[in-house]
């Protein structure tokens, strides 16, 4: 299983907003560290502020900030919140085309493996996983771009 970059980028949103100790944080800046597109981060952080992670504050000197505690964001919910969907296989899809469907056990087991993915993932918060503050200013520094 491999989680989608939409995912991947929204998990560094947040361990960024984290270490920024309450400091409201650019898209650009976010950007510019992570050496990730504007546009697409633009549209992570917006997903993130529609489901309550973050809090935006427009405006001149707005950006974002962590909108609840970072004690109170399990990985878990997160991922089910920025991933589509689900299907490991093609029998996990509503289609269900698979030709031997309806007598295959794959199916179950990896239910269960995904259960259990996720089931760590909920064991786990923002605040479990983040670098402190300074540990992180000092691992991204914006990296300048070639021209």
């Amino acid at each position: 299983m491999q989680l989608t970059r939409f995912t991947d980028y929204a998990l560094r949103v947040l361990i960024y907003a984290h270490a920024a100790d309450g400091r409201i944080v650019t898209i650009e800046e976010m950007a510019a560290s992570y050496c990730i597109s504007r546009a697409h981060l633009m549209k992570v952080v917006n997903a993130l502020a529609r489901a309550g992670y973050l809090a935006a504050v427009r405006g001149r000197g707005g950006g974002v900030t962590l909108a609840r505690a970072a004690e109170d964001i399990h990985l878990g919910d997160v991922v089910r919140t920025t991933e589509p969907d689900f299907a490991l296989v093609e029998c996990f899809s509503t289609r269900g085309e698979c030709v031997i469907g309806g007598c295959c056990r794959l199916p179950a087991v990896l239910r269960r493996a995904l259960g259990a993915f996720l089931a760590e993932l909920d064991q786990h918060t923002l605040a479990s996983i983040a670098l402190r503050p300074n540990d992180f200013q000092k691992t991204l520094q914006p990296v300048a771009r070639q021209p």
